[in-house]
């Protein structure tokens, strides 16, 4: 049962390294861990979502509790875009500007926040990277982004974001000992693998060589 030291909280997940870190390690600590799903019917969601449930099976205890999948569908907003039809998708040497998704992170916070306050889970916790270079990622912004979130459902869940400060080749060492081959990263995924040549790719590649750890993942395009 969880303690007055440890409550319950939930985790933002989306299959991809940090918050399957994230996720793991808080279940490492002892808490009592809720991982959240929000479906919004982007091109790499059923291969994404598939790598989630592996992972979370793979370190599956009495602390982690299943999965909730939301949907927050995004492509009647978005229209013809390559996060909702996988047409020119950025590849390896785009800039992180360049997979910037308008308003995500908004719309994935606000749904989970009021997951999180119907049920009273005081915590929720987010994977963003401290070099994340997007509006929606800053701590301004999430600073804000909870004192709306309470003003508007009376109390909230408390926005919480352990890596902010951190780079993903520091997430990757803090993952050591978890099976990091089972998330994903791909935002053009070719037959359930990851590419191996769009940005994601790119950096999660990055991401295992500066912390020195060997890459088990399977790319589709394995000639870096």
């Amino acid at each position: 049962m969880p303690t007055a030291e440890a409550p319950e909280i939930a985790v933002l997940i989306s299959g991809g390294i940090e918050s399957a870190v994230l996720c793991g390690d808080l279940v490492r600590t002892g808490r009592r861990v809720h991982p959240i799903y929000v479906r919004c019917g982007l091109y790499w969601e059923d291969v994404e979502l598939a790598a989630a449930r592996t992972f979370l099976r793979a370190i599956a205890c009495d602390r982690l509790a299943p999965l909730v999948v939301v949907d927050e569908p995004i492509r009647d907003v978005y229209g013809p875009h390559w996060s909702t039809d996988g047409g020119g998708v950025p590849g390896a040497e785009t800039p992180d500007e360049a997979v910037y998704l308008p308003g995500r992170n908004l719309l994935l916070t606000v749904k989970s926040a009021l997951w999180c306050r119907l049920r009273d889970i005081p915590e929720l916790a987010l994977g963003s990277l401290g070099t994340n270079p997007f509006p929606d990622s800053t701590p301004e912004f999430f600073r804000g982004l909870e004192a709306v979130i309470g003003q508007a459902l009376r109390g909230s869940p408390k926005l919480l974001r352990p890596f902010d400060r951190l780079h993903k080749s520091d997430v990757v060492a803090l993952g050591d000992g978890l099976p990091l081959e089972l998330t994903f990263s791909c935002i053009r995924p070719v037959d359930g693998l990851h590419c191996g040549v769009c940005n994601k790719c790119a950096e999660r590649r990055k991401g295992f060589r500066d912390a020195d750890q060997p890459d088990r993942t399977r790319y589709a395009d394995d000639r870096q």
